[in-house]
């Protein structure tokens, strides 16, 4: 029904029914944004939470602060509300975080969310990245890897998109590496997933990975007598593989070996073209500073897709009281992998 017609369908009401409809219509609304936007308020009443300060889980209710519940640490004697540590804290547009999340779900530039929602690009490229940040699961459970899993590396040119480059000269966007093969121009990215539905992207070295960034980043989800390893033939895994007593199946890629029975890595090579495409085509390539975030994103979007309220499902899994604090640590997390 177009707007013309529906308006005219609502003014022939009468006085009475429009009140009632429009009473309805803001309840409804109002819980709308309450569900689809971030608020752990129902988990800390529930004693479910934690300080996000200490992670201390004894804490009490202090009252209301500007429609924020306030509570309080028996740990740290610290205070906090539901929003303290999420990526919504101290965010001054709060009246438009769902309007953001659906714009960001359908990938829209941060130009056209900035003119839509009138906000400095600045603070829109800023609420992408802590929503991001929350979206990390590092500090999270996780499930172990289970069955027959499927481990590999890909790599992606170094970028300092956005940076002052002083240490070599300026490359064009997309260009490519002046060193031939596998050097510290590229950066590895660990792609492991099973045959069910678990799956880790991780931003690992620059250049060739080694035992220690798969035990980095693998070594608490692959478990013995549960996991059954799948990769390439590099040293690397076997090594792994060996030292946790992980029964493990190579593909030896290099002599065009592609199946071995029921073993192989073709899912997790289909999981590496899916992920370039999408960062080459949506983003024009990313700044290597935030390829983690990305790949968090790009988890987020597989995760949801097929969900009918995509918002309300991106808000649920950006819930972490971590996610400032990793935002805050971008840099440092870059220094550290560039070192």
């Amino acid at each position: 029904m177009k707007f013309n017609d529906l308006k005219s369908a609502l003014l022939s009401l009468s006085i009475k029914d429009r009140k009632q409809l429009l009473a309805e219509v803001v309840i409804d609304l109002t819980h709308t944004i309450e569900t689809q936007v971030i608020s752990r308020r129902e988990i800390l009443n529930n004693k479910q939470g934690a300080c996000p300060h200490c992670s201390s889980k004894s804490y009490i209710r202090t009252g209301i602060d500007k429609g924020s519940q306030r509570y309080k640490c028996k740990s740290c004697i610290r205070s906090f509300t539901e929003y303290t540590g999420t990526w919504m804290a101290r965010l001054r547009r709060r009246d438009v975080v769902s309007d953001y999340l659906e714009m960001m779900i359908e990938e829209q530039s941060l130009d056209k969310i900035s003119a839509k929602l009138k906000m400095n690009k600045k603070t829109a490229f800023d609420w992408r990245h802590k929503i991001l940040s929350a979206l990390s699961d590092k500090d999270n459970d996780h499930d172990d890897f289970t069955g027959i899993t499927e481990s590999d590396e890909t790599f992606f040119l170094r970028s300092e998109k956005g940076m002052e480059v002083s240490y070599r000269e300026a490359r064009k966007r997309g260009g490519s590496s002046t060193k031939r093969g596998i050097s510290n121009d590229q950066v590895a990215v660990i792609v492991t997933q099973d045959r069910k539905s678990a799956i880790d992207m991780s931003v690992a070295t620059l250049g060739r990975i080694s035992m220690a960034d798969l035990d980095k980043v693998l070594g608490e989800r692959i478990k013995k007598g549960k996991t059954i390893l799948c990769s390439d033939s590099h040293h690397s895994y076997k090594g792994f593989a060996k030292k946790n007593e992980v029964e493990f199946h190579p593909i030896n890629v290099s002599k065009k070996q592609r199946v071995r029975g029921m073993y192989h890595i073709q899912h997790v090579n289909a999981t590496h073209n899916k992920l370039k495409k999408w960062i080459d085509n949506t983003f024009w390539g990313v700044s290597t500073k935030y390829l983690q975030q990305y790949l968090n994103w790009y988890k987020a979007k597989e995760f949801i897709k097929k969900m009918n309220n995509k918002v309300e499902a991106l808000s649920q899994i950006s819930l972490s009281d971590k996610a400032i604090e990793r935002f805050l640590n971008i840099n440092s997390e870059y220094e550290k992998l560039i070192t």
